[in-house]
């Protein structure tokens, strides 16, 4: 039997717990209990997983709002609509909203509690592995506009995240690569243990170990929760969590979203590796030996044919990071180790990017 996992992102007044145990949601409600009893609750969740865990929840006691599963519903037309449910169904500024499912529905409805009424509070239930190791946790939330994603959207902290691990078995294994992208970057920035760990443990990660993947979760989250409680709003030491995501979302977006968050971050990750390696701050043998994972764990680490170099750099400088014209990156520089990078010529940008190209 599992003990409870419980993470603390440390931001003083706004501080909350992270809870990770496999099998607890069903018991989802004592858990939540002294969160929404004598208050109006709005439960948020898709159409994929409405089916197999809107049950755990208390269906007498709470309302809820169901969107169509996918990123292209990440829009501020579906915020616009969870806000107008949370009118009809009368939650007032003492609410509470619970996001249960992927980064997708927990961007949103932690975007519509930053927004309804000018701030309620929310949950995160997070049911895929991307979002329990990184969108769940830090306060983030948005939605994305046809020129670039999250592009629209607030800092606004959950009360309270919960993690069951168990959930990710009803994916399918390409959902839970996309997970993994997420989780090798933790390791190629912050923790060379870490990364050494995922290296030598490729059967419990493709096997779902449900053991593994608990202690791999902790890990990811008590990260991020080191990162963010240093820098909330990004305004330093959090931009490493973006490693791979400048090219990944230029990929994503260029793809009208038919090649997944994970992967693209993926792919994004390997292009980072090349400039490291041309800019010297890398060794081949280093840039290798992340792709080398990525790609034991089926992950990407070329851009399909058919996109343009030139297009993907552009649509980097709608990148929210992008300051003026330029982009900045995070490039690794050692074992678990990575810098912001601001200050690099287009051409080269655009080479590495060819470089990985098919």
């Amino acid at each position: 039997m599992q003990s409870i996992k419980q993470i603390k992102v440390a931001l003083e007044d706004r501080s909350y717990n992270i809870i990770i145990k496999a099998g607890i949601l069903q018991n989802l409600n004592d858990v939540l209990d002294s969160f929404c009893s004598n208050r109006s609750v709005l439960v948020v969740t898709d159409s994929n997983v409405d089916p197999l865990y809107s049950d755990k929840i208390e269906p007498s006691n709470y309302s809820k709002f169901i969107f169509p599963a996918g990123e292209k519903h990440k829009t501020i037309d579906t915020v616009t609509d969870i806000c107008r449910k949370a009118v009809e169904v009368g939650l007032d500024r003492k609410s509470l909203i619970l996001a249960l499912g992927g980064g997708v529905c927990g961007d949103m409805a932690g975007f519509a509690a930053a927004v309804y009424m000018r701030g309620i509070d929310f949950i995160q239930i997070p049911t895929t592995l991307l979002a329990m190791v990184d969108s769940s946790v830090g306060g983030k939330t948005g939605v994305d506009l046809p020129e670039g994603k999250n592009l629209v959207g607030a800092f606004w902290q959950p009360q309270l995240v919960v993690v069951d691990p168990e959930t990710l078995k009803t994916l399918p294994m390409e959902e839970v690569r996309n997970g993994l992208a997420e989780v090798v970057k933790y390791g190629m920035i912050y923790d060379w243990e870490f990364f050494q760990l995922l290296e030598n443990n490729i059967e419990a990660l493709q096997n779902l170990d449900m053991d593994f993947y608990t202690e791999m979760i902790k890990r990811c989250c008590e990260i991020k929760a080191e990162v963010v409680a240093q820098d909330e709003r990004e305004g330093g030491l959090r931009a490493i969590l973006n490693y791979g995501h400048t090219f990944g979302h230029a990929v994503e977006l260029l793809s009208n979203f038919e090649i997944a968050h994970g992967a693209a971050v993926s792919i994004g990750m390997a292009v980072a590796v090349e400039l490291g390696v041309m800019t010297g701050r890398i060794s081949k043998d280093y840039a290798e030996r992340q792709n080398a994972l990525l790609e034991k764990l089926g992950l990407p680490i070329r851009i399909p044919s058919g996109f343009d170099p030139e297009k993907i750099y552009g649509a980097m400088l709608h990148d929210k990071k992008t300051v003026g014209s330029k982009v900045k990156l995070i490039l690794p520089v050692g074992d678990g180790v990575v810098s912001i990078v601001d200050d690099l010529d287009s051409a080269l940008i655009i080479q590495a990017i060819r470089n990985c190209c098919d």
